[in-house]
């Protein structure tokens, strides 16, 4: 009884302990979610001794991204900026050459651009989706001819996983015979009236970094039904080597091809994808529920024949909410949780503001007033509470 008397009140500390920590833990904001399948796919690579590079994995994994998509060919890459390159390549972008990119995204979909010493073009967003607004496009494209530098390129990006209008902007594209590269890094497994993101455009290029919905720690992959492009994609990623028994180059190549134990894994997250999509989408779901009642906090909703994977769940907090999106993000970071302003646009970046741009203000509110939340698919009912409670205190709830 002695004994049983003294453990007890250890074993209480022990719990107070485990449940502090547990509140403490960190929260990222869109982190890995592995399954089973993917050890099993890296030990199949390890027992066959197929490290890199490539592998069966490899053009495994790239036949599960060509099926699910419902498109033609596919190559697998070191990363999605890898990826754009390659496509910018493909299309003879070089020197001063102008490509039209939208200024609300990450500063992957424009470096490419500078590698090719070509010039970006940045168009705004329209407020329906975020993404490239239709008529601003068109006034680039206009803008671009005039300079005698009709675009060589048009690059749509689907930003946090919401489509963007692609029957306008594929209309200005084929109106004016431009290619589009549909970069869909955010938006694998979101649909635009029933078609993949990704497979509009002459190629979609796609990013497994850690982040994004699904991972192979780092990667991306190039996407199209031209089997010429992705043939010659495939060598150029393979340092450009000719067919002969010795190292001969006749082009300028590039180490960009994915090693067989990163698709291994990509493999597994391929049967986990349509999984991830729904997890994601229930957080977003769950957070307007818990928000709907506040002032001054809103989210994106989805147009009629839109569908969004909500890789990352986000907002616009304006000021009859009486905090900021920085106020919110201290709050949390002081709670160990990881959250995130919207991108801050290319045409206010030091790198990117003296090219040309065409605006309607959208990009730049929505950088001030918008906020990403932890977004991960394996966040649990119990954190998700966490986050919401911190939040609903900073709004001014009870």
């Amino acid at each position: 009884m002695v004994l049983l008397s003294q453990a007890t009140p250890a074993n209480n500390c022990d719990h107070k302990k485990v449940k502090q920590e547990l509140n403490h833990k960190r929260i990222y904001l869109s982190p890995p979610h592995m399954g089973d399948k993917e050890m099993e796919y890296v030990a199949e690579a390890f027992q066959s001794n197929w490290i890199a590079p490539l592998g069966p994995h490899v053009e495994a994994f790239e036949k599960s991204i060509a099926d699910y998509l419902h498109i033609g060919y596919c190559t697998a890459v070191n990363s999605g900026t890898a990826a754009l390159h390659l496509a910018l390549i493909l299309l003879d972008v070089q020197q001063d050459d102008h490509v039209i990119c939208p200024s609300f995204t990450f500063s992957a979909s424009a470096n490419p651009i500078l590698y090719q010493k070509a010039v970006p073009v940045f168009v705004d967003s329209e407020s329906d989706t975020w993404n490239m607004d239709p008529q601003l496009l068109e006034d680039a494209v206009k803008f671009s001819i005039s300079k005698n530098k009709k675009p060589k390129a048009i690059i749509i990006v689907h930003l946090y996983g919401m489509p963007a209008n692609m029957d306008a902007l594929m209309k200005i594209a084929n109106q004016y015979e431009i290619p589009v590269i549909e970069d869909a890094a955010e938006s694998l497994g979101s649909t635009y009236r029933q078609q993949h993101t990704g497979t509009f455009g002459t190629m979609g290029i796609l990013s497994f970094n850690g982040n994004k919905i699904i991972t192979t720690s780092g990667g991306g992959a190039l996407v199209s039904d031209h089997q010429d492009m992705i043939v010659k994609a495939k060598f150029l990623a393979t340092q450009a080597r000719d067919k002969a028994p010795h190292y001969q180059h006749s082009a300028v190549g590039y180490n960009y091809r994915l090693s067989n134990i990163c698709a291994a894994i990509g493999r597994g997250q391929m049967t986990l994808l349509d999984d991830r999509v729904q997890q994601r989408r229930k957080n977003f779901d769950f957070y307007r529920s818990a928000f709907a009642n506040f002032n001054g906090i809103s989210f994106l909703d989805e147009p009629e024949g839109y569908f969004s994977n909500r890789w990352l769940t986000t907002c616009l907090i304006d000021e009859t909410a009486g905090i900021t999106p920085e106020q919110i993000r201290l709050r949390l970071e002081a709670e160990n949780i990881e959250s995130r302003p919207l991108w801050k646009p290319l045409h206010l970046q030091p790198i990117f503001e003296h090219y040309p741009s065409f605006l309607n203000g959208i990009s730049a509110a929505h950088f001030s007033k918008g906020f990403c939340l932890p977004s991960g698919s394996a966040l649990t009912t119990g954190e998700l509470s966490r986050i919401s409670s911190i939040i609903t205190n900073a709004l001014g709830g009870s």
